[in-house]
């Protein structure tokens, strides 16, 4: 990291700062993802985004920084698209299904994000915990849960005392895993987990079993 401020050339200043921003973080995303982040380059992201190192620096102001923005984009598209979810016009069964396969779905098509998530559990969250916006980001999925929660269970549909952040868990750890260990599992049990044969059965079963065990469809509810 440059030991002093830096600014754009002039050169640099004609480009849209918003569009050379975005473009940046994009590039960034996909080499921290591939080469995590002690092995993503600043030289190469500023290659492939064909701006410099300087102007990174500028906007962002190290390595460091970038990654966090990166993770900071990449986890507020999943909660825009929770958001998305209209509580209050979808019966309680149906609006847990639906942020279910709303999570499935995002996480089948971002499988960057997926990469980035293993890659700072490996830090143990330390980029993470330096993010104001990131440490306060749990918070609207579990809000949203929780409405869903109290909507079912004052309809009589819900008959399990869930908790919010043990559904949220519930729901993400069959989403996540079958893009995060797609190649060991591949391996080990001769399937493709991504293979588009399976997406479908997937994408129902992961709803069907946050409903089943909500409704204590699945056995005796729990407490």
């Amino acid at each position: 990291m440059p030991s002093q401020p830096v600014t754009p050339t002039s050169g640099e200043r004609q480009r849209d700062p918003d569009r050379t921003k975005a473009e940046i973080l994009e590039i960034a995303q996909r080499e921290f993802a591939r080469h995590g982040f002690a092995g993503a380059r600043v030289d190469e992201i500023a290659a492939l985004t064909r701006t410099t190192k300087r102007m990174i620096y500028y906007y962002f102001g190290g390595k460091e920084q970038l990654y966090i923005a990166v993770l900071e984009k990449a986890h507020t598209e999943v909660r825009t698209t929770e958001a998305t979810i209209d509580v209050k016009h979808l019966a309680p069964i149906e609006a847990i299904r639906t942020l279910a396969e709303l999570t499935f779905d995002h996480h089948d098509a971002h499988q960057d994000f997926i990469k980035l998530v293993s890659i700072e559990n490996i830090h143990q969250a330390e980029h993470l915990r330096k993010s104001e916006v990131l440490v306060n980001l749990g918070t609207p999925v579990t809000d949203l849960i929780s409405q869903i929660l109290d909507a079912g269970r004052a309809a009589g549909d819900f008959v399990t005392t869930a908790d919010a952040v043990d559904v949220h868990m519930m729901i993400s750890a069959f989403c996540f895993f079958r893009i995060a260990n797609q190649h060991t599992f591949g391996t080990l049990f001769r399937r493709d987990l991504t293979a588009t044969e399976h997406r479908t059965r997937h994408r129902e079963m992961i709803g069907e079993m946050v409903v089943a065990y909500l409704t204590g469809a699945g056995g005796r509810a729990l407490r």
